[in-house]
C-alpha cells in the first residue's frame, strides 16, 4: 500500500481552500485535489454577509479580504417594472452593531486568491491539479480515491468540497441536483462603459415577475458585476435548448429603461442553469465528510453559497481540533451542527426566490406593501441569517 496522506480536500474552490487552510493550521498535512489544470475560480461578483466575514475573521484572513472588497452603503430593492425603490437595508453603524461585521461585495477570484495564497504560505499544504475524482471507497484505516488520470490516492480523512455534482457525495447519498427552471446571465462591465445613472455606492436588486437583476461594483468600483435571472417558460427536462438570450430579453421586455440599458452587455458573460439539492440527512462517514455545495448546494437568492461553505470550514476545523485523533467523532459533531443550519438556509433561499419572482398580482402587492413600510435599519428579517455563532479563531 502506498503513502496514506493525512487529509485530502477534494476541490480547490473557496470552501475547499478555507477548509484546507483551517485544518493545516492545526498542524495536519493537507493535500488539495483539483480537477482543473490550475487553481482558480469561475464567475465574477460575490456577496459576503456578516456570517461569512465572521468565518473569514476566524480563519485569520479578513484584513486581506477587506483590502480587495467594496463596502456598499445600502442594499436597495427596486421594482423592475416601474423603476421605483421598494425598500433598502442600511449597511451603517447600526448594521455593524447588530451583526458585528459589515456587508461586502468582492470579485469571486479575489476572495479565492486570498485563500489560495494563505494555503500556499503553509509548508504542510500540497497541491495536485488535473486530478478529477472518479470514485471514493472507505476502508477501516483509510480512504481510497481513484482519479480519471489513473492516480490512486489514500488518505486518513477526506473532505469532499467538489461542488454540486460531487463525486464524494456518493459515499453518503445518491441525491442529484434539482433544476429550478431559472437561468442566470452573469456579466461584468467596466465602469467606464456604464451609461446608466446609478449611485454605485449601493448594491441594487431589481425584482419583477419571474425576473430579477442584481448590480454592484467590484475591484475598487472599476467594474460593475451584473446578474440577470429569469424563469424559462421554454424549459424542457430533456433538452438544454432553453434559457436563450432571446428569451432573456423577452422576459425583461416590460422592465424599466435602466434595466434594458444594463442588459445590452448580457451576451458577454457566463450563462448557468440554476440548481440546488434537497437537504441531506447525512454528510459524514467515519473518515469522509462533505463541505459547501457538495453538502448543501443552494439557490443564490440569499447570497449564502460561499458564506455557508466558509461557516462549514471553520466549524469542521473546530471539531477536528476538539476531538484530536477521533476523526469519526469530529466528523459526526460537524454534521450534527451544520446540517440543521444549512438546511434552513437552503429552504430560505427557495422561499426568497419565490417572493422575489412573484408573478401573481396580489402576492406582489402584499410583498411590495411590506417592503415599502419597513425602515432601512429594521433588521429583524436578517437576524436568523446573520446571527452570531461563537467561532474559535483557527
Amino acid at each position: 500500500m502506498g503513502e496514506v496522506k493525512e487529509v485530502i480536500v477534494v476541490g480547490g474552490g473557496i470552501g475547499g481552500l478555507a477548509a484546507a487552510y483551517g485544518i493545516a493550521k492545526l498542524g495536519k498535512k493537507v493535500t488539495l485535489l483539483e480537477q482543473a489544470p490550475q487553481f482558480g475560480e469561475v464567475g465574477a461578483g460575490l456577496q459576503v454577509g456578516p456570517n461569512g466575514l465572521r468565518a473569514l475573521d476566524a480563519l485569520g484572513v479578513l484584513e486581506e479580504v477587506y483590502k480587495l472588497a467594496v463596502f456598499p452603503r445600502r442594499h436597495v430593492f427596486m421594482d423592475a417594472l416601474s423603476g421605483k425603490e421598494l425598500s433598502a437595508v442600511q449597511f451603517g453603524e447600526s448594521f455593524r452593531g447588530r451583526f458585528g461585521y459589515p456587508y461586502i461585495v468582492i470579485h469571486r477570484s479575489d476572495l479565492h486568491s486570498v485563500l489560495l495564497k494563505a494555503c500556499q504560505s503553509l509548508d504542510n499544504v500540497s497541491f495536485l491539479t488535473n486530478h478529477k475524482l472518479e470514485s471514493v471507497k472507505e476502508f477501516a484505516d483509510y480512504v481510497e480515491l481513484r482519479c480519471e488520470n489513473g492516480a490512486v490516492l489514500l488518505a486518513e480523512t477526506v473532505i469532499g468540497a467538489d461542488g454540486i455534482r460531487s463525486m464524494t457525495r456518493k459515499i453518503v447519498s445518491q441525491a442529484e441536483p434539482i433544476i429550478s427552471q431559472y437561468v442566470a446571465y452573469r456579466f461584468t462591465v467596466p465602469m467606464t462603459e456604464m451609461t446608466i445613472d446609478i449611485d454605485w455606492d449601493e448594491k441594487l436588486t431589481w425584482i419583477g415577475p419571474g425576473i430579477h437583476l442584481v448590480q454592484y461594483p467590484v475591484r475598487h468600483k472599476s467594474v460593475i458585476n451584473q446578474v440577470a435571472v429569469f424563469k424559462s417558460y421554454k424549459y424542457n427536462k430533456d433538452s438544454d435548448d432553453w434559457g436563450t438570450a432571446e428569451e432573456l430579453h423577452q422576459m425583461f421586455a416590460d422592465s424599466c429603461s435602466t434595466i434594458k440599458e444594463s442588459l445590452k452587455f448580457a451576451n458577454r458573460g457566463l450563462i448557468t442553469k440554476l440548481f440546488d439539492i434537497e437537504p441531506l440527512e447525512k454528510w459524514s462517514t467515519n473518515r469522509v465528510t462533505l463541505l459547501g455545495d457538495s453538502a448543501h448546494a443552494m439557490l443564490q437568492y440569499l447570497a449564502q453559497g460561499a458564506c455557508q461553505a466558509l461557516e462549514d470550514a471553520v466549524c469542521l476545523t473546530e471539531k477536528i481540533r476538539a476531538n484530536g485523533s477521533n476523526t469519526a467523532k469530529a466528523l459526526d459533531e460537524y454534521q450534527q451542527e451544520r446540517i440543521p443550519r444549512t438546511a434552513e438556509v437552503q429552504r430560505g433561499a427557495r422561499t426568497w426566490g419565490e417572493i422575489k419572482h412573484a408573478e401573481d398580482s396580489v402576492t406582489r402587492l402584499l410583498r411590495n406593501t411590506i417592503m415599502l413600510n419597513r425602515s432601512a435599519d429594521d433588521y429583524k428579517y436578517l437576524d436568523w441569517l446573520y446571527k452570531e455563532r461563537v467561532l474559535t479563531t483557527v
